[in-house]
């Protein structure tokens, strides 16, 4: 997975959460997870997305794209177990979580572009490059 923007260009190792279960149990009961590691959400279409942190061990940073990829929103340190919904907008099929902090150390934010296998090519306006 990558994602660039002003701020510059940056490398993940991501697991796939593409079904209902998998993006239902998403990176509960993780005790850790190594810097450059995260988690693609991967829906079958835009939609209105919220998630929640229950079970979450960690905090996370979620990064909310279109179709396109391109980040819409990010919601930064998100609080382990904390039940309250974090919305991430109307027309999302993607969510990036990586760990709490990153994406501020990074500089990603909306407008910056993601880019993956799951993310469709004939939209992506630079290759993806695995």
């Amino acid at each position: 997975m990558f994602l660039r923007g002003d701020w510059g260009s940056a490398r993940f190792s991501v697991e796939i959460a593409d079904t209902p279960e998998l993006r239902s149990r998403g990176l509960m009961f993780v005790e850790d997870m190594p810097t450059m590691a995260g988690m693609l959400f991967v829906y079958e279409r835009e939609q209105p997305v919220s998630f929640w942190m229950k079970n979450t061990l960690i905090p996370l940073d979620m990064i909310f794209a279109d179709g396109e990829g391109v980040v819409q929103h990010v919601h930064e340190n998100a609080i382990p177990g904390d039940l309250t919904g974090i919305p991430g907008g109307s027309d999302i099929q993607f969510v990036l979580e990586i760990n709490g902090g990153m994406a501020d150390r990074l500089g990603i934010d909306a407008g910056s572009e993601m880019r993956h296998p799951s993310i469709p090519q004939d939209v992506a306006s630079w290759a993806c490059v695995n």
